[in-house]
């Protein structure tokens, strides 16, 4: 019998690390695919959630907030495309990269996780950012993004353009602001046990299995 598993992977769509975590962590569940039934459920977390709707050239951004110069950033960049390529994912950096805004991302993957297309959306939205440089805070862009994973594209622009789910986000960012995440991303397996960082898929299996050690111990009579 499989061991059920809850599963909240925080993250923002504008990190790159992120990615190269959820396909790690993915490729970690599908070896254990015989023994656990995980329920993955994406949660909000901005990295820049003042950031103007026309974004900002991502070479300026990244100087400016992290101090680092061209070759640090090259180098860093050269390391996530690396990692990226592991897990099958192609990083196309260039000088034309903007960092965006990503609240409305977010407010459509909330209405995904309603519509049973989560995943899904959130694959379309990683690569359309970091594989396409497409523009992921324009609304026909999300909109067209909904309707490649078989979300309704009209009902899409309607969330979008009336600010539904704003709330939710919202509430949902600061519950787990409050809870000490303060970086993505954050694995929470069964709400009890966290990995944070874009971890080898050996260290989520790790963490992972030993998890279901500690759930057998518990779950063993006294």
């Amino acid at each position: 019998m499989k061991e059920p598993l809850d599963i909240q992977f925080i993250s923002d769509v504008m990190c790159p690390w992120c990615v190269v975590g959820l396909g790690n962590l993915n490729q970690a569940l599908e070896q254990l695919s015989d023994t656990v039934d995980a329920t993955v459920t994406f949660q909000p977390f901005e990295l820049n959630p003042k950031m103007p709707l026309e974004g900002q050239n991502l070479d300026e951004h990244i100087t400016e907030k992290y101090g680092i110069n061209k070759a640090q950033s090259e180098q860093n960049r050269a390391m996530i495309q690396a990692r990226g390529k592991e897990i099958d994912f192609d990083f196309n950096f260039t000088t034309e990269s903007r960092m965006r805004n990503s609240f409305d991302a977010h407010r459509l993957l909330h209405w995904a996780q309603l519509e049973g297309k989560q995943a899904e959306l959130k694959s379309a939205l990683f690569k359309a950012h970091f594989t396409h440089n497409q523009d992921i805070s324009d609304h026909t862009i999300l909109a067209n993004l909904a309707a490649s994973v078989n979300l309704d594209p009209a009902a899409a622009k309607g969330i979008l353009e009336n600010n539904h789910f704003a709330d939710d986000v919202r509430q949902q960012e600061k519950i787990w602001q409050q809870n000490g995440i303060t970086s993505v991303p954050t694995v929470i397996i069964n709400n009890a046990y966290a990995i944070s960082g874009g971890q080898p898929a050996e260290v989520f299996k790790s963490a992972i299995e030993e998890v279901l050690e500690k759930l057998k111990t518990e779950q063993a009579p006294a």
